[in-house]
């Protein structure tokens, strides 16, 4: 099966796809991790770390697609400040996307509460012997810097995606080019 890459003037199917799944991946783990901190909703940790994991799926997908079929071509000619900036923020977005779900595998992981795909388990819990409903840490300092490594990407990553959805509607209300619409699989 021949894979159809990227033109000058449009987006390949895959390429359009990887980068919506992402994205509502993205934005919906987002919130849900904003509204668990917030509200202290941690019912929603298991869904939430399950999605994560499909999330680093996605994303290492989306690398790998990102590498064989390279950058698609800008639609227009802008100001190198611009063009800078751009690849700034996709480079934010690609690392981000990629290190949120693993400094989350290893904040649950090594801090003992395993990690499951909608109910298959991924990494083990290590319940504690003496109390059985507790979890003990495989190793604290790592889980501890997998929850900074966590919270200051959704920091990153939430300046990022901001910066590139105000650079979308930049590009379709006032460069008025087809930046967003081939995005959106239109030509």
């Amino acid at each position: 099966m021949k894979l159809i890459k990227d033109t000058p003037l449009t987006l390949s199917k895959t390429t359009i796809s990887l980068h919506w799944i992402v994205a509502v991946l993205i934005i919906g783990l987002l919130g849900s991790g904003l509204y668990m901190e917030n509200f202290e909703a941690f019912f929603l940790m298991s869904w939430h770390k399950s999605f994560g994991v499909l999330l680093f799926a996605f994303a290492l997908l989306r690398v790998t697609w990102r590498i064989i079929n390279g950058w698609p071509k800008h639609t227009n000619t802008h100001p190198e400040y611009e063009m800078i900036l751009a690849k700034v923020i996709h480079y934010v977005l690609i690392i981000s996307m990629l290190l949120m779900p693993i400094s989350g595998l290893i904040t649950s992981g090594m801090g003992g509460h395993g990690v499951d795909l909608f109910g298959l388990e991924i990494i083990p819990h290590n319940p504690n012997p003496e109390n059985p409903q507790r979890n003990m840490p495989f190793s604290e300092s790592w889980s501890n810097l997998g929850k900074t490594v966590h919270g200051l990407t959704a920091n990153a990553l939430l300046v990022a995606l901001g910066l590139h959805i105000v650079g979308a509607i930049k590009h379709h209300v006032i460069d008025k080019d087809n930046t967003l619409t081939r995005m959106l699989g239109k030509k």
